[in-house]
């Protein structure tokens, strides 16, 4: 006979609980949560990706981003690619690379079929390649390398098989042979270059950089370039022409007076994004587009970076198909989509 009692009991307390939990504020109930990976510290992508997880998870209860700013963008984006990851940083080279299983996607069979997994959610320029000395070391062009240590970008990325063939390109130096290529990940490269442990520092981050600008407050310092005489040379030409590349500008004293450049420095270019995979929620990714591009807008005079953070620059260099989320959001924007990123 206890058994009725004991079912009306429970049947009684989970009325209630249900009772409860229908009134508890939207924070307390379960968020989704959602990993976005990037490049680490001091980098443009970490930046705006850092940025974009903290405006969704502010503006949109429902959701909760958590950053991950380790590894490679190659491992990054297979992750998403097999669904593992739901958001991280790619670019229009390495979908390309990715697409013709070529480069560090040579070994891996099932690449051309992983990345048709693939959606951009929005496109952003990285910047321009960095490539900085302190004054003090007397190294005066990419030739100057020989016998550095030099930072290319962490081993096995994208950034450290550009410049490992820019360095090629401009002055036939062999990393391994004619240099050092240290191997660190991006926060420890900054730091052993503010120690003073690196000779050459490499980064493809909008200026002026944040940790670039710290050093310059009470350091000389110079960026090396890509000479005028080398811009039509074939392997300069297969950089600057890659998807996403192009030839930039990094302006004479951007930097300050500490900035010891007398004219501009050519070098290259660099557009990169956030992708996600193919089965991400339409609704989710629609929110998170609107969402990110208010607050950038709201954000312009505080963080004056995002100024290069646009909806057009959304679909700049874009060689995949945007997520249908991300589609709708930009079209409402009124901007206008190429054909290639409608899929």
């Amino acid at each position: 006979m206890k058994t009725p009692h004991l079912n009306r009991r429970s049947l009684l307390a989970g009325t209630a609980a249900l009772a409860t939990l229908s009134v508890l504020p939207r924070a307390a109930m379960a968020k989704e949560l959602l990993r976005m990976s990037t490049l680490g510290p001091g980098t443009s992508p970490n930046l705006v990706m850092t940025t974009f997880a903290n405006i969704v998870n502010k503006e949109l209860p429902d959701y909760e981003i958590q950053l991950n700013a380790t590894g490679a963008a190659t491992r990054h984006v297979l992750e998403v690619a097999m669904g593992k990851t739901q958001f991280c940083m790619t670019s229009p080279a390495l979908h390309a690379l990715m697409s013709n299983q070529k480069a560090m996607f040579a070994k891996l069979d099932q690449a051309p079929e992983l990345s048709k997994k693939l959606r951009t959610v929005l496109n952003f320029p990285m910047g321009v390649y960095h490539i900085a000395v302190y004054e003090s070391s007397g190294i005066k062009s990419i030739e100057d390398a020989r016998g550095k240590r030099v930072f290319l970008g962490p081993p096995g990325g994208a950034a450290f098989a550009t410049m490992k063939r820019l360095f090629k390109a401009v002055a036939g130096l062999e990393e391994g042979t004619d240099y050092e290529a240290v191997k660190l990940g991006w926060d420890a490269a900054a730091a052993s270059f503010q120690d003073g442990n690196l000779d050459i520092y490499c980064n493809p981050t909008n200026a002026p950089s944040p940790v670039l600008t710290q050093i310059a407050v009470t350091n000389p310092i110079r960026f090396l370039g890509i000479p005028a005489d080398k811009l039509e040379t074939d392997g300069v030409k297969a950089l600057v022409n890659r998807p996403g590349f192009g030839a930039g500008t990094l302006p004479a004293g951007v930097y300050g007076d500490n900035q010891k450049n007398e004219s501009d420095t050519t070098t290259l270019r660099v557009t990169v994004g956030i992708v996600t995979n193919d089965s991400a929620d339409e609704a989710m990714i629609y929110e998170m587009t609107k969402t990110f591009f208010a607050g950038v807008a709201e954000m312009s005079d505080s963080a004056p970076w995002l100024a290069a953070v646009t909806p057009e620059g959304a679909v700049a260099d874009i060689n995949m198909p945007l997520h249908p989320g991300a589609l709708r959001a930009l079209e409402e924007m009124g901007v206008t989509i190429p054909d290639v990123a409608r899929g």
